[in-house]
């Protein structure tokens, strides 16, 4: 008799190995926050287990929202009029407003403030399944802003039932202080900003913004070398506005994930596909900003580059705290299949946060993080519009609340 600690039965599986790998009337065990057995039900060994019935449920692994930037304070809907009043970018950017505006109101934050103002946010995510989830720092741009918002990224990860990885985006922007000075400020970020960062803790990735108004392919590539050094992963906001070749020099350091995408070119698309790193389509962003340059999916998937797909949850291009909506926005505007963007809430997204070998798929072995859907079939989580259909989750073998069985 198998010793484990609990079995879900009376689901419908969608593994997410070799396409959706639907395994239907099946059940999952798990045994130590880890699952232990996967299959058919009528060929489920005897345990003493707790046994939980899915009612007919189909069982997916975790969501993973693998790029956001959900900890900050202040609000930007100021903006979001202002620009459909008819004011442009530069306008607002003239008058102190866009990522500066957000910079000041999180330096002016507490870490219990921000804390608070971020904590609701998340919520929303786990409501809809979501068990993983990246956070970025990025509007401190000085040492103990970024701190503050670091540690409140691990903070969520204690006060809530959800596991967080953490990037450093200490190149986000040029913070005014260095105003025309941004070779000093890489030197700051590189020097002292990451080497004290990672001396805590606190930083599990290193991001940067390679963009005409962001950062150069130099010093993005100064920003690389630093986190080689200290043996910590890379990853990129790359070919959002414009071709910098940052898709093409992150994947040159095997970087885990190129994000956005919308101008990335064949050289790009090339060097991600030999070094396997992860696109990481922001269709949130895309649609806040009205952009038309689509990033090139079929081209994409042409080359085997896995698509992951996240919310780019932050204040002034993408104020979304939907993955399901993320979904059906990569489907309608950029065609993805809905099978593709399952995959880029799963298994490609746990790629490119490089935990695709404890998350992502429901396998043995892996970690028991798992959303109960009263779906009928597996697409429906891409295809409904403000719809949350998800009935329970399941974060490291743990109910998420304290359910015994399903309601009905």
């Amino acid at each position: 008799m198998q010793n484990w600690d609990l079995v879900l039965y009376n689901v419908h599986l969608a593994t997410m190995e070799d396409g959706y790998g639907e395994l239907r009337d099946a059940a999952i065990a798990v045994k130590d926050g880890r699952i232990a057995w996967l299959g058919r039900a009528d060929a489920l060994p005897a345990s003493s287990a707790q046994l939980i019935d899915g009612q007919g449920c189909w069982a997916t692994p975790g969501l993973i929202d693998c790029h956001t930037h959900i900890v900050y304070a202040g609000n930007r809907s100021d903006e979001f009029e202002a620009r459909l009043n008819g004011a442009s970018y530069e306008d607002i950017s003239r008058a102190g407003g866009g990522i500066m505006a957000t910079v000041r109101a999180t330096r002016a934050a507490s870490e219990g403030e921000l804390l608070r103002q971020s904590l609701p946010r998340v919520q929303a995510l786990l409501a809809e399944g979501v068990t993983t989830i990246e956070i970025k720092s990025g509007y401190g741009l000085e040492l103990a802003a970024e701190a503050r918002m670091l540690r409140v990224a691990r903070r969520i990860g204690q006060r809530l039932p959800v596991a967080v990885c953490t990037s450093f985006l200490g190149a986000h922007a040029v913070p005014p202080e260095y105003a025309g000075r941004s070779d000093d400020y890489i030197d700051h970020v590189c020097t002292q900003m990451l080497p004290a960062l990672a001396g805590e803790g606190l930083v599990d990735a290193v991001d940067a913004f390679c963009e005409r108004i962001g950062f150069s392919a130099a010093q993005t590539q100064r920003v690389f070398e630093a986190a080689r050094d200290l043996n910590l992963p890379v990853k990129l906001h790359a070919e959002q506005l414009s071709d910098q070749g940052g898709a093409a020099l992150v994947a040159r350091y095997r970087g885990l994930s190129a994000d956005h995408l919308e101008f990335l070119s064949d050289d790009g698309v090339a060097a991600m596909a030999q070094q396997g790193t992860v696109a990481v389509l922001l269709p949130g962003a895309y649609y806040f900003l009205r952009e038309t340059q689509a990033p090139p999916v079929a081209k994409l998937r042409a080359a085997g580059v896995p698509m992951a797909v996240s919310t780019d949850c932050n204040p002034g291009t993408s104020p979304m705290t939907s993955l399901l909506l993320a979904m059906n926005m990569a489907c309608t505007l950029w065609r993805l299949t809905p099978r593709e963007a399952l995959a880029g809430v799963t298994c490609h997204a746990a790629r490119a946060l490089g935990l695709q070998h404890e998350v992502g798929t429901l396998a043995v072995g892996k970690r028991a993080d798992m959303a109960l859907w009263r779906i009928t079939r597996p697409a429906d989580l891409a295809y409904t519009l403000g719809f949350n259909p998800c009935s329970a989750v399941l974060n490291g073998g743990r109910w998420r609340a304290p359910v015994v069985s399903l309601p009905d």
